[in-house]
């Protein structure tokens, strides 16, 4: 009885999330680009080579941004395991196909922390700034206005990029670290701001059973 009951709960589950994934699959959105000789110039450069995981997570990524299907990715892995130097590179390739790139952590320290890496790592012709809730109104004003003259390559930053006020140009890719620190509602109001064209990658050590689900169930 019990067994029959759950088969039911997982059933209707799977046929919900697969209605879902029809009609995002229906969106066609426009495909990004690699060069993979300006990927690889930043890879020589670090400290360090990428593992196996890494680059395997970072080819799959790669694919679904060149893809025509919007992109809805969680990329998992225990803290220290280098999620972020993935999604750094794939902001940088998504930067190299003409779209903007948000980032958002869920406190200033770490919002800082990957402003920094940012800055370390990718080219110096890429435009990067970081918002936070202490930014001061005139550093804001000014960040607003960039973002949409497109003057802003890659903004980093907390709860603040969710404000009604900011605005992309050409939003392209949407990355959201310790995702399970946000709500719902709240990565869905980032998501919109980046229309059919923006694609999405979650990132977290430890994913919400919402988050599983979704998962496990395409």
């Amino acid at each position: 009885f019990y067994r029959r009951l759950a088969f039911d709960e997982i059933f209707s589950t799977f046929l919900v999330k697969s209605e879902i994934r029809k009609k995002i699959k229906k969106v066609k959105k426009s495909k990004k680009k690699i060069d993979e000789k300006k990927q690889n110039k930043i890879l020589k450069n670090l400290d360090f080579l990428l593992t196996n995981d890494q680059q395997n997570s970072l080819k799959e990524i790669n694919k679904d941004l060149c893809s025509e299907t919007k992109m809805f990715r969680l990329l998992q892995g225990d803290v220290g395991s280098g999620k972020t130097i993935v999604s750094l590179l794939s902001a940088f390739n998504t930067i190299n196909s003409d779209f903007q790139v948000a980032m958002m952590a869920p406190t200033e320290i770490l919002a800082k922390q990957h402003y920094e890496l940012a800055k370390k790592i990718l080219p110096i012709d890429i435009k990067i700034e970081i918002i936070t809730g202490k930014t001061n109104y005139k550093n804001k004003k000014e960040i607003l206005n960039k973002l949409l003259d497109k003057k802003i390559d890659l903004i980093i930053g907390t709860h603040a990029i969710f404000q009604k006020k900011i605005a992309f140009k050409k939003l392209g890719l949407i990355i959201i670290d310790e995702q399970h620190k946000f709500g719902v509602n709240q990565r869905k109001k980032l998501s919109d701001k980046g229309g059919v064209d923006c694609d999405i990658l979650l990132m977290t050590a430890t994913p919400i059973p919402r988050t599983l689900t979704m998962t496990i169930y395409g």
